[in-house]
């Protein structure tokens, strides 16, 4: 399965996520508040005191790979798309500076803010579908027809 290249317009959105709530539910709750179907991160900086996170060695048959930090941590770096099955990785500093990284599955607790500014590739829709080559759903890329649920 591939997705050809496709172009399209661009929205921003930007959000700040507060002390204490947890970042991936908040930007999930925000794309679909806004009906945002091609959403993707453009930037953020902030803190977080927790993280889930799955490392590189995971497979579709070996989806154990995950750690759970706890402590303060900058974010120096937070990529992917948004669509409703969210593919973001994440790049933690700690207290001294030493960076860990991983794909976020949850947990994110905000330290003191999370500063995300949104992209929105207005003429597309983002879905995923299994691909067998790689055991897990992968992104597809659709142009968005004109009916309302796109």
């Amino acid at each position: 399965m591939s997705s050809a290249g496709a172009g399209s317009s661009l929205q921003v959105h930007a959000i700040r996520v507060g002390p204490g709530q947890e970042l991936l539910g908040s930007l999930q709750a925000f794309v679909e508040e806004r009906h945002l179907r091609a959403p993707f991160i453009i930037t953020c900086v902030g803190s977080v005191t927790k993280a889930t996170l799955r490392l590189a060695n995971a497979t579709a048959t070996n989806t154990n790979e995950v750690i759970h930090l706890d402590g303060r941590f900058e974010i120096v770096s937070l990529v992917g798309t948004l669509n409703p099955d969210a593919h973001l990785h994440i790049s933690l500093s700690d207290v001294v500076g030493k960076t860990i990284g991983g794909h976020v599955l949850g947990g994110l607790e905000v330290f003191t803010t999370a500063e995300v500014v949104i992209g929105e590739a207005v003429h597309l829709k983002f879905t995923r579908e299994m691909d067998v080559r790689t055991g897990f759903p992968e992104l597809v890329v659709r142009p968005r027809s004109q009916s309302k649920d796109d």
